[in-house]
């Protein structure tokens, strides 16, 4: 009788010594058993500290109305595993993943692989099964060493480099921006979705001689007052374009970043591949409209209005911060935070703190969370007389009770934070 995924899941998260074990030599050595190398006609590789979940989605959405056959591999996933790989636009069920599972077991002869590196060739093998013409594969962490990058990217994206993963990346923008950089590939597009790359990046294109296409310099966006805005590339000049249906200005650019890339692979198309993107202002403007991803500014409104987002590193919880002031409401802010304890709880506290009005601290689940005491001790500097919780949900609870009309309630810190929450709100929806 056929292991369920759950069973598969529990074996696989105690099956590898170390939770993170970067590097390619063995994922790879299965990949090639199983003729992963090349999962799609076309690979696109998203990577970056902070955006790249949103650019992500962003490409399924652009593909999907322009007719393209799609695979979205992205990590971690809120509530259900199945979140993490999308075929078309659907998540993959129970049945397709334990398939996928049961290949990888027969392939893998006693090589060791890690959660994460089962999970990415579980999505190279449905992407091969299903034969689809693009794989869009979100970077899970960094980039060079990323199981994601035993692929050759056809195009690369990194969305922004910030401090985050300190211990396995580096301590310094620069070490960070070569790790992330490792994902681009030499005479193919290496897209940055902002110039503000520190000079490791830059290098790394050059002596790779990839081929640049960079924000504000090689592609740009202009909004509107009313929140339309125009996008111009290279060769692509569109107008009057709706804004995404994800919240927020950053989306503008991961929006155009996302345009960027697909433009870029415009008469690079791999073997087998049916030919140039439509990428007409009626089909960009019907994909702005159906891009989907929770938990990132993800706004429940009602008498007291609730916003999600993970924003569990500094840069993230700086862009929080902007957009809840951008977006002024008549009340108190407060703020539902829980945090992992390899984060930078403080610097993460300091960057939300002028925009905070109250604090309720929960506690995360072992081995990577810490409880509300200690996070309280952190945020010591920022958060005054905070309301502690064991938990998320008792967090959520005290600050419904304490909430009212006009406030508004910010959950945030870790997707261990938002995806109780999004499950306690009734806002978690499987497409």
């Amino acid at each position: 009788m056929s292991a369920s995924l759950e069973q598969w899941l529990s074996r696989q998260e105690a099956a590898h010594p170390k939770a993170i074990d970067l590097g390619l030599e063995r994922v790879s050595r299965v990949a090639r058993r199983l003729g992963l190398m090349r999962p799609a006609a076309t690979v696109i590789t998203v990577a970056g500290t902070n955006g790249k979940g949103s650019t992500a989605a962003h490409l399924e959405a652009l593909l999907l109305a322009a007719g393209c056959s799609t695979g979205l591999f992205t990590s971690p996933h809120f509530i259900r595993y199945n979140e993490r790989i999308r075929i078309e636009g659907r998540e993959a069920d129970d049945a397709q993943l334990v398939a996928a599972f049961e290949h990888i077991e027969a392939a893998r002869e006693g090589i060791s692989l890690t959660f994460f590196e089962y999970n990415t060739l579980a999505a190279l093998w449905l992407f091969a099964e299903r034969s689809v013409r693009f794989a869009v594969l979100e970077v899970g962490l960094g980039g060079r060493l990323d199981a994601v990058n035993l692929v050759d990217a056809d195009a690369a994206v990194l969305c922004s480099v910030g401090f985050d993963h300190r211990d396995w990346l580096g301590d310094t923008l620069d070490e960070i921006g070569a790790e992330k950089a490792g994902v681009f590939r030499t005479g193919r597009p290496a897209v940055l979705g902002t110039p503000r790359m520190p000079e490791s990046v830059y290098s790394s294109i050059e002596r790779l001689g990839a081929v640049p296409l960079v924000a504000e310099r090689d592609f740009s966006w202009r909004i509107e007052e009313s929140g339309r805005w125009g996008y111009q590339g290279p060769r692509l000049h569109l107008r009057d374009l709706p804004p995404s249906s994800l919240e927020g200005p950053i989306q503008y650019r991961n929006a155009a970043t996302a345009l960027a890339a697909l433009e870029a692979l415009t008469g690079r198309q791999a073997p087998g591949a049916s030919g140039p993107l439509p990428l007409e202002q009626a089909t960009v403007a019907a994909a702005l409209g159906r891009v989907r991803l929770a938990g990132r500014f993800h706004v429940v409104p009602g008498p007291v209005e609730w916003i999600l987002d993970i924003a569990h590193n500094p840069p993230a919880a700086e862009v929080l911060c902007a957009q809840l002031r951008e977006r002024p409401c008549r009340g108190r802010t407060l703020a539902v935070i829980g945090v992992l304890g390899d984060k930078d709880a403080a610097a993460i506290g300091a960057a939300l703190a002028p925009a905070v009005d109250g604090w309720f601290l929960c506690g995360l689940p072992p081995p990577r969370g810490i409880d509300a005491a200690e996070l309280a001790r952190r945020l010591a500097a920022v958060a005054v007389d905070p309301s502690l919780s064991g938990s998320v949900r008792e967090a959520l609870e005290a600050a419904r009770r304490a909430a009212r009309p006009g406030d508004r309630v910010i959950v945030c810190g870790s997707v261990l934070t938002v995806g109780p929450a999004l499950e306690w709100l009734g806002v978690y929806s499987i497409r």
